[in-house]
């Protein structure tokens, strides 16, 4: 989506497209945007899906809120994830070099393109990263 209009600061979008979105299946996934992964195929097929949105609700915005608040945004994901019945499996986002702290997530499974944006909006969140039937994490900018 490098093309589509965003009012994110560029060298925030480029950190998103570095970060490792690592979740804790066993075994564990590490996805990278536009990176085909064979390991994230295994799972939707496990689940029976054919897509998944990786997601977190700490720092809306990339605004860092202090712990306790990001705790419990997260805990209140993971309860509207339950609510929906969508498998999900917890994970972090970390950026191998930038020293920003790693972000609590899940990998969600079985929610389309609209629906995993809709969910990246109401959490407040820049971007998410969303994955078809083919593999290839996708970076999606929300703003």
């Amino acid at each position: 989506m490098s093309d589509t209009p965003t009012s994110i600061d560029p060298t925030v979008v480029t950190a998103y497209r570095e970060t490792e979105y690592r979740v804790h299946s066993d075994p564990p996934v590490v996805l990278l945007v536009g990176t085909r992964n064979s390991g994230l195929r295994s799972l939707h097929e496990r689940h029976g899906v054919a897509s998944s949105v990786f997601i977190t609700a700490f720092n809306p915005y990339s605004r860092e809120l202090d712990p306790a608040e990001n705790a419990s945004r997260q805990a209140s994901l993971a309860a509207e994830l339950r609510r929906l019945n969508l498998a999900h499996i917890p994970g972090i986002g970390q950026h191998p070099s930038n020293g920003w702290p790693g972000e609590p997530s899940f990998l969600s499974l079985g929610l389309d393109l609209e629906a995993a944006k809709a969910l990246g909006i109401r959490w407040e969140q820049n971007a998410i990263v969303w994955t078809g039937a083919d593999g290839v994490p996708q970076l999606l900018l929300l703003r």
